[in-house]
């Protein structure tokens, strides 16, 4: 799939670049100043500009697959106790973005999540499980390298901070308090480095992008596993509808690891996500958005925005869980300035 994501974007940037305005500067005071609401920190800020921002993200999947074919329950059943039927997960993400200078913003997101799971046992029973918290903190810091003829650059460099539990628990037909699969678990266990940089560019009408962020783990949890390392690459492009409303789609392509180690409190004969064997991916996303922003009174610096996204092609490692669809719905309000 990175053959396919590459020449996309790299067509996407070329076209784009020959068609900017000269002599003028990338600005975010407009509806599609922004990225699709699911790509995080792609915005700088002027020195002494405040924003804050809240995000809801559903997520859900049903179903399983083994690498990219659908599986059976009585397949499942051959080798596991349980098969996963469906989940979803409920995450609410809070932002803050300050900019110390015109060169350098500094951001800081916190989230609170739920999933919940429900699942069949190889002699029929349905059973649910499910975890809530907060999970993990990351603080970051976006540099800015250019801001020239409506083209605008910066690095992304930041820290993930294990704040999420590891250790959520609760009851099942086999165990009372056991352990949750991996995917249950609010976190990392780890302090998770990333890196990546984004790139905007605009025209009176139109406005694109291109981000890519590579995360790190940093060591092993007090479990004993380490998650796999993700990078995550996106392009979108967006029309600027009126001065309030514009449109957007983005391509998105991640990858993730597999977990090294073990949590010996998971049986890997129980179910298919209790097995670091049924762990990473790949999958492209199509996403489809749209961004209200509120330019001039009482409101002005406000915007509401939504985005949903569908998964074209999913690669994974073992059997796990399809996914279905992600949405993203967010608001973000600027102080101090025209962002």
């Amino acid at each position: 799939m990175k053959n396919i994501l590459f020449p996309l974007l790299g067509t996407l940037l070329l076209c784009a670049t020959t068609a900017v305005a000269q002599d003028s500067l990338w600005t975010s005071a407009r509806p599609d100043g922004h990225a699709p609401i699911s790509v995080m920190s792609d915005h700088y800020h002027h020195k002494g500009e405040f924003m804050i921002s809240y995000r809801y993200m559903p997520m859900f999947m049903k179903g399983n697959v083994s690498g990219t074919d659908e599986i059976s329950n009585e397949a499942i059943f051959n080798e596991f106790m349980a098969a996963p039927q469906k989940m979803q997960m409920d995450m609410h993400m809070l932002g803050a973005m300050y900019a110390p200078s015109d060169g350098v913003t500094l951001m800081a997101m916190a989230n609170y999540i739920r999933n919940r799971m429900d699942l069949r046992t190889k002699m029929g029973a349905d059973f649910t499980t499910e975890s809530s918290g907060f999970g993990d903190v990351s603080v970051s810091a976006l540099i800015k390298l250019m801001n020239q003829n409506r083209q605008f650059i910066h690095a992304n460099v930041g820290l993930s901070l294990p704040t999420g539990n590891i250790d959520q628990r609760d009851d099942t037909p086999m165990m009372n308090n056991a352990q949750l699969a991996y995917s249950m678990q609010l976190g990392s266990g780890t302090f998770d480095p990333f890196v990546g940089a984004t790139y905007l560019g605009q025209t009176d009408l139109f406005s694109w992008g291109a981000q890519a962020i590579y995360k790190f783990r940093a060591g092993e949890n007090k479990e004993d596993y380490t998650l796999g390392i993700r990078f995550d690459a996106i392009g979108w492009g967006a029309i600027k509808a009126s001065d309030y409303l514009s449109f957007s789609t983005s391509l998105r392509y991640y990858t993730i690891g597999e977990i090294d180690g073990i949590d010996a409190d998971l049986n890997p004969m129980m179910m298919p996500l209790f097995n670091t064997a049924n762990s990473g991916r790949n999958q492209l996303d199509v996403g489809i958005g749209s961004n209200l922003y509120i330019p001039t009174g009482n409101l002005k610096n406000l915007r509401f925005a939504a985005e949903v996204s569908f998964p074209v092609a999913q690669d994974v490692t073992g059997i796990q869980m399809e996914n279905q669809w992600m949405g993203t719905f967010g608001i973000q309000y600027n102080f101090g300035g025209h962002h």
